[in-house]
């Protein structure tokens, strides 16, 4: 398929193609002689000598004789093609070349098979050459079709490759017709050609690899793949008389020096699971299968997912690819140091610019190409993991996400960016002149001068003037990437002899210093696991300054410290921990309020490293004015990658977790309402419970096939019904199932592939098929991992409670509550929300609630006074015996406590039941509250008191909850420190304990006055 044409410039519609602004040549000789050497070549071929005569075309001749010998041999030695793409255009003549390759057989002869690879290769080359130089193609189309040639000519020698064994016996494939097909043979692209970004006289980077198990019991696979990658390399890039192909490079693979060109899938895996690096991890970032069993590749790549894109941030790689960077700056002769330091005289004046840059290397040189890679790929590998939709393997593509992620400011992509297209432009021209895979520019001035003219300028001196400034911006944004944080700065030692100075000077008490000093004393040497390396000493020492002066910003600085400790003994990798504050300081400051404010979080904290991921996305979010992501949208982005629930699980976990300490640090810190952080919170669990729904479902159907017309919703209730969750709350769920009644068992479909365990898919009978499908989701939400499980999940609501079946069908669901329900179960169903199924479920069952809850068509049963008087009646029963059997513990058991949350929910449920009317209700009591204000069965000014309890109540149950976990003490006030206390207070919006007290026993005493007046005493 040929590339897109997006000319760079508006043609004629009835000009030809080669009417264009060409290079003017450097060479007017060489040109002359092109134009000339061209006319006896036509005539000697009986070639139509009105295409020579065609606007432009003299143009272009010159061009190429006066800039590209390389290019001007082409046309020499190709006259026909050649005639060919002067008729038809390069988008033409590139689609001919691929569609060539791709009706190559695999019995093609070798010899054949190679000479049309080299052939096409030449073609090629010049096509692409042409639409580069005369701006019909972007760098995009250049670049995708030399990777698509690359591409189409590896396919060709793989099938025959793989063909030519299996006649001779050597091994035997599943389909000879199509032999790459589950041969287990693969060819990984790597680089630029895995990106496909290649440039115009690239070599190819490719991984070899082949998977045992589709041979087994093959004992000579290792030499037969061994041998047929050599012939593969021979194929690409042996010269003869037609040239060659591509030069190929197999040393990314695992340990190069120590391993054969053609790894089995086993090793490659546990290569990369234990002894994989940095600079391999940015390398597979963009493998790509290209050539051979891509079925096979995918596998590969998908097992080694979790060592590329790692699910906790890591910002030590930046570290590790700037080290990279700098090895390579002092190993190879890249050019002139400095660029970023250059004043602005030498910069904008075109001689000493065009004098500064002879000689240098537009990759590997400063301000070059692989800069602009390495702050894509560096931030692509610390955020990937978390953020899927960073993973673009095109630089151009991944600059442009990060850009709107906010991981880069636009400014700086942009910049970027123009760097990069003018770098690969100046590159491709290099490269062209003589087919040499040259990134240098001309090292004399009048080389330059000549290479400025295929570069479209007046000359060198512009040239530079044009290129400097760009490389110079590029560079200093690089070098604030990759520099240390902070620059040199002052660095604390925890085994200096003035470490109490230091102590004193950040603020610390006289008292808290020697418990201080004796903790402090822990960090030198080896003690800690997370301090075992020089790396991370350095670390540390440049960042306890800046640690012991947040800390000491606190109440209570000790005790920050003590928790800090707590964290830091705990981490398995103290590098990334601390690499990751001293690329983050505003991460510190938030650390500090949380070790400071909340004894709960702290320990989660120092427990569960993955929590930092949410607050460094809070501390991001400050800085950028808004996560660009949310962490419901990451979630949905997992999910459509997930092959499968047991890998889905783990990413979940830990975003579940990010996102809970997120809002959790935000509500402590005063920058989030209780209202949007339950919002938020309750998005997240509806995306997860979505997502774990439908991968759960696709799993169940490979194993069990699917009821025709049938599927199953998700029903939430309580906290989670209601918008409203807080930390800690479980999900309050119903699962509904329906299907034609003529349906009574699963379907399989006609060619099913086999289920778990390689056993084959079996039908159920319908409610076996539903309920199966019901646990397999639940166990999924509840299964339990190193932080704990998704979410706790109570499903006591659903009809016959406990006792009944984890699934209900929707005719059991009408029925029951047609018939059997009770009012505290009715109650329950105003905060019911159908948050997943098929739409055409969702609306059915959103009908049934309805139904439940009004009362059947046509009647007005619900607003009799009998019936009113008893919904009221049961709702005071049910609010008496709860204080009965369960009684609050004290002003601080915010639920329980009369006038507390229960009875505000209990007077907003009532009156719903009461009112029977859509119109009155939502699952949110405080909206429900402003609709039956509306309804007129609620005093406004009642309705205004009970929404701001509502809301004041949930407020300071939350923060209990943050405070100290899900089990907050009777008097948490007298328990805690007095920053804990002063955060309480905060939320209470009082100033002392006692006015605290006052204020909510005032709050407590309208509450259930409304109550008694509306639903009855107690």
């Amino acid at each position: 398929m040929p590339p897109p044409t997006t000319p760079s410039a508006p043609t004629r519609t009835d000009s030809p193609w080669t009417d264009r602004p060409w290079p003017e040549p450097a060479d007017p000789r060489g040109a002359a002689l092109l134009l000339e050497d061209l006319r006896e070549i036509w005539t000697e071929h009986g070639l139509d000598p009105d295409r020579l005569r065609a606007p432009g075309v003299e143009r272009l001749l010159a061009a190429l004789g006066g800039n590209s010998p390389y290019l001007a041999g082409l046309v020499r030695r190709d006259p026909e093609p050649f005639a060919r793409l002067l008729a038809d255009g390069p988008d033409h003549a590139m689609a001919a070349i691929l569609d060539h390759l791709a009706s190559l057989t695999p019995r093609d002869s070798r010899a054949d098979i190679a000479a049309t690879l080299r052939a096409a290769k030449r073609q090629a080359a010049l096509a692409i050459a042409l639409a580069d130089i005369g701006g019909l193609w972007t760098l995009e189309q250049v670049t995708l079709s030399l990777s698509r040639l690359a591409e189409g000519a590896l396919d060709a020698a793989v099938r025959h490759l793989l063909r030519s064994a299996h006649d001779t016996g050597q091994i035997v494939l599943r389909d000879p017709n199509r032999p790459a097909r589950g041969s287990g043979f693969v060819v990984l692209a790597m680089g630029k050609l895995g990106a496909r970004e290649l440039n115009y006289s690239s070599d190819i980077d490719l991984i070899v690899l082949y998977d045992p198990d589709c041979h087994p019991g093959h004992e000579d696979l290792r030499r037969i793949f061994i041998r047929m990658t050599s012939d593969l390399v021979g194929l690409m890039e042996a010269r003869d008389a037609d040239g060659y192909v591509f030069r190929t490079d197999l040393r990314l693979r695992p340990d190069p020096s120590a391993t054969p060109p053609a790894i089995p899938f086993p090793a490659g895996i546990v290569y990369y699971e234990s002894l994989g690096q940095t600079w391999e991890r940015a390398a597979m970032t963009k493998a790509r299968p290209v050539a051979g069993d891509i079925a096979a590749g995918r596998r590969f790549l998908r097992a080694i997912q979790p060592f590329v894109w790692r699910r906790h941030l890591d910002f030590v790689v930046i570290d590790d690819l700037h080290d990279m960077k700098a090895r390579i700056d002092r190993h190879r002769n890249a050019g002139r140091a400095g660029l970023s330091q250059l004043t602005d005289h030498t910069v904008h004046d075109p001689g000493q610019a065009r004098d500064w840059l002879l000689g240098h290397d537009l990759k590997l040189g400063q301000g070059g190409i692989r800069e602009v890679e390495f702050v894509a790929q560096a931030l692509q590998l610390v955020w990937g993991g978390r953020k899927p939709e960073l993973r673009d393997p095109t630089t151009l593509g991944a600059l442009r996400r990060l850009v709107r992620s906010g991981l880069i400011p636009r400014a700086e992509g942009e910049s970027l960016a123009r760097t990069y297209r003018m770098l690969r432009r100046a590159e491709h021209r290099l490269q062209m002149q003589a087919d040499h895979q040259t990134h240098r520019l001309p090292p004399t001035r009048e080389a330059f001068d000549a290479f400025a003219v295929f570069m479209e300028e007046a000359g060198g001196r512009a040239l530079a003037a044009m290129m400097l400034p760009i490389m110079q911006d590029s560079r200093r944004i690089f070098e604030g990437q990759f520099a240390e944080p902070g620059g040199p700065g002052p660095s604390v030692d925890p085994e200096a002899e003035d470490l109490a100075d230091h102590l004193a000077a950040a603020g610390f008490a006289p008292a808290d210093i020697p418990p201080a000093l004796a903790l402090l004393q822990r960090w030198s040497g080896n003690r800690l696991r997370a301090l075992r390396s020089n790396r991370a000493h350095i670390l540390l020492r440049r960042l306890l300054p800046a640690l012991l002066a947040r800390f000491s910003r606190q109440r209570d600085p000790l005790t920050c410290l003590r928790r800090f400790d707590a964290m830091l003994a705990r981490q398995w990798a103290g590098v990334q921990f601390l690499s990751l504050l001293e690329r983050n300081p505003a991460l510190i400051d938030r650390i500090a309020t949380i070790l400071d404010g909340s004894p709960f979080l702290a320990d989660h904290l120092a427990e569960t490293p993955a929590a930092l991921d949410g607050l460094l996305d809070s501390a991001t979010e400050d800085e950028d004015g808004g996560s660009e992501v949310s962490a419901p949208q990451l979630v949905r982005q997992h999910v459509a990658r997930a092959t499968s629930t047991e890998q889905l699980l783990p990413i979940l976990r830990g975003l579940v977790r990010g996102e809970e300490f997120r809002l959790s640090s935000a509500r402590l810190e005063g920058r989030m309402d209780i209202d949007p952080a339950s919002r938020a919170r309750t998005d997240m669990a509806d995306a997860v419970i979505r997502g774990l729904l439908k991968t759960v479902t696709a799993e169940h159907r490979r194993r069990h096939g699917r009821v025709p017309g049938g599927a199953m919703a998700v029903m939430a209730l309580g906290k989670a019904g209601s918008r409203e969750m807080m930390p800690g709350s479980d999900l309050d769920l119903m699962l509904v199932f329906d299907h034609p009644d003529d349906v009574t068992e699963s379907v399989l479909p006609r060619r099913g592939a086999a289920g778990d365990g390689g056993l084959p898919p079996r039908p159920l009978p319908v409610g076996q098929y539903f309920v199966r499908l019901a646990h397999a989701f639940i166990g999924a939400l509840t299964a339990p991992g190193p932080e704990g499980p998704l979410y706790e999940v109570d499903m006591r609501l659903r009809p016959s409670g406990s006792k009944g079946p984890v699934a209900v069908s929707l005719a059991a669901f009408r029925r029951y509550h047609a018939e059997s329900a009770w009012t505290w179960e009715r109650m329950a169903l105003t905060r019911a929300r159908v948050v997943a199924g098929p739409p055409a479920l969702v609306r059915t069952l959103r009908a049934a609630i309805n139904v439940a809850l009004d009362g059947p068509p046509r009647t007005t049963q619900a607003r009799t006074a009998k019936a009113r008087r008893t919904i009221l009646e049961d709702a005071r029963a049910m609010r008496e015996r709860l204080a009965r059997d369960l009684p609050s513990t004290g002003p601080w058991d915010i639920r329980r406590r009369p006038g507390g949350l229960t009875d505000v929910e209990f007077i907003a449920q009532a009156l719903q039941l009461v009112a029977g009317a859509p119109t009155a209700r939502d699952p949110s009591t405080r909206v429900a509250l402003r609709r039956l204000a509306r309804q007129g069965e609620l005093d406004p000014a009642c309705a205004r008191l009970l929404a701001q309890a509502d809301h004041d109540w949930r407020s300071v149950q939350s923060m209990l909850r943050i405070l100290f976990g899900p089990r907050p003490p009777v008097d948490p006030v007298a328990a805690t420190s007095p920053a804990t206390a002063e955060i309480l207070l905060r939320v209470v919006g009082a100033g002392t304990v006692d006015a605290a007290l006052d204020l909510m026993d005032r709050r407590a005493q309208a509450v259930r006055a409304a109550f008694t007046h509306l639903i009855g005493p107690i």
